[in-house]
């Protein structure tokens, strides 16, 4: 290579590993489905994402809750590489397309969509490995409890705010308020 010659950046990107039978429909995703119907709750887990949170992490949270079972915070490397290449990733473009701005919409909508798919794939990987784990149902008596020992786990390596503690308490009333009548698909 002479000096003046530039060497090309290696643009190669590795492929993440995925499972032939992963489930989309399962019953992670119909809990997303159902609790992010409350305006309430999509409101907090943007304002937690915002701040660092995992909306995934907070999902498998409150599932395992209502679910009897606790969560470790403990989470497959694919369901990690996922969100941080993929998922991250369409969220960062997205954000960098100009709201409100006519001409940018159409863009920004199907990265969305975009965005949601890849969340979807997110959550069916998290699903595989919760229903892979040997995690075991909770001893604690009071659901309530678990509830918000499940959430708080669910946090960051940063840790907690009080900003993120109120909101945290907003998301463990919303599941606790959903449990009554809540059935598993």
């Amino acid at each position: 290579m002479s000096p003046n010659s530039k060497a090309s950046p290696d643009l190669s990107v590795k492929t993440i590993e995925l499972p032939e039978n992963l489930e989309p429909d399962n019953p992670l995703w119909y809990f997303a489905l159902t609790f992010w119907q409350h305006s309430s709750v999509q409101q907090t887990c943007l304002a937690l994402q915002n701040e660092g949170w995992s909306v995934t992490r907070i999902l498998c949270a409150g599932w395992l809750a209502l679910n009897g079972r606790s969560y470790t915070g403990i989470e497959d490397a694919t369901v990690t590489e996922w969100r941080d290449r993929v998922t991250g990733s369409l969220r960062a473009i997205r954000t960098s397309v100009p709201k409100a701005q006519a001409p940018y919409e159409a863009l920004r909508t199907n990265i969305a969509s975009l965005e949601l798919a890849a969340e979807r794939i997110e959550l069916a990987l998290a699903w595989r490995a919760l229903t892979e784990s040997s995690s075991e149902q909770s001893n604690m008596y009071e659901r309530e409890k678990l509830i918000r020992s499940n959430l708080a786990t669910a946090a960051p390596v940063s840790g907690t705010t009080v900003s993120s503690r109120r909101l945290l308490s907003t998301l463990g009333d919303a599941l606790i308020a959903l449990q009554q009548g809540y059935t598993q698909p």
